[in-house]
């Protein structure tokens, strides 16, 4: 069993299903609604969980009782929380999230109070992949040192705002497209791409949801095809993909075949509503590549 050590975020979600976005400041009813984990490492944890990894998150909570909901929660889902901090009068982050009739997602949240800074790592057993969100970039900064101290791959998950001095070390960085435009605005994907690569000497990577992955590999770019599925909700699908694909490369995969990887679980997320309640198992994942394989 692969280990993965995710750093980063973890937050409440809650998630209301509606027909389409609120435009007044008027009262709305909800199709559908539940209370689940979000957060971009604790969500790709609970990935890495579900296809088969050992998950070890690093995220700081508040001993209040949206922490306990999320410790709670993760810990049923099999994620190890040995190097989460738990802090005293802080206050844990939590985010309300509408889900439209087209699946997109609106999310307003609350990043937390007085919860420490970054999180030591000096004691953590050895990973075979490590995968941080830039949300802290201390606590970015100091997982990648660690990738970096036992010689394993280091995974960005790279969104807006983009702080490039905290990722220096990574080996890998995959940008979302609006993490992509932060980090080289108005220029081309391939021209940003080339610059990143070469900026952080890094394998390189930009998602944008169906449309798949384009990565910059040797002198040119490459596009990486999503999958097409009805959706319902896309919410937690970038984090199961950044999760699923750190966990590939911890088992030996090469960073092409991890991305086709993630992208079928991903897909499969986003074609059921829950966040992270929606999120494939490896036996789902296996068999919906196996059956596009098939129909290709």
């Amino acid at each position: 069993m692969a280990r993965v050590l995710a750093a980063g975020v973890a937050v409440a979600d809650i998630v209301m299903r509606i027909d389409e976005f609120p435009r007044e400041a008027e009262k709305y009813r909800a199709s559908d609604a539940l209370l689940t984990v979000g957060g971009c490492a604790a969500n790709a944890a609970v990935a890495i969980a579900r296809h088969g990894g050992h998950a070890m998150l690093a995220a700081r909570l508040g001993k209040d009782l949206i922490g306990d909901m999320i410790a709670g929660e993760l810990s049923g889902e099999g994620v190890d929380l040995s190097l989460c901090a738990f802090e005293e009068g802080a206050k844990s982050s939590f985010s309300s999230i509408y889900v439209d009739g087209d699946g997109e997602r609106q999310i307003m949240n609350f990043r937390g109070r007085g919860l420490p800074e970054t999180i030591e790592f000096g004691g953590a057993p050895r990973a075979e992949a490590v995968l941080v969100d830039n949300r802290w970039p201390a606590l970015t900064a100091a997982a990648l040192e660690s990738a970096r101290a036992w010689g394993i791959p280091g995974v960005v998950d790279a969104e807006a705002p983009f702080d490039a001095d905290c990722v220096r070390g990574a080996t890998h960085i995959v940008f979302s497209m609006q993490g992509l435009m932060d980090y080289a605005p108005r220029a081309a994907v391939e021209t940003a791409l080339a610059k990143a690569a070469g900026e952080f000497d890094a394998w390189v990577a930009v998602t944008d949801g169906a449309k798949g992955a384009w990565a910059h590999a040797g002198d040119e770019t490459v596009h990486v095809p999503g999958f097409a599925v009805d959706a319902v909700d896309t919410l937690g699908a970038g984090d199961i993909w950044h999760g699923v694909f750190a966990l590939r490369l911890a088992e030996g995969a090469d960073a092409m075949d991890a991305a086709r990887f993630a992208h079928a679980a991903s897909a499969l997320k986003c074609a059921s509503f829950g966040g992270i309640k929606a999120c494939p198992r490896r036996a789902d994942t296996e068999a919906f590549l196996a059956s596009q394989r098939a129909t290709n």
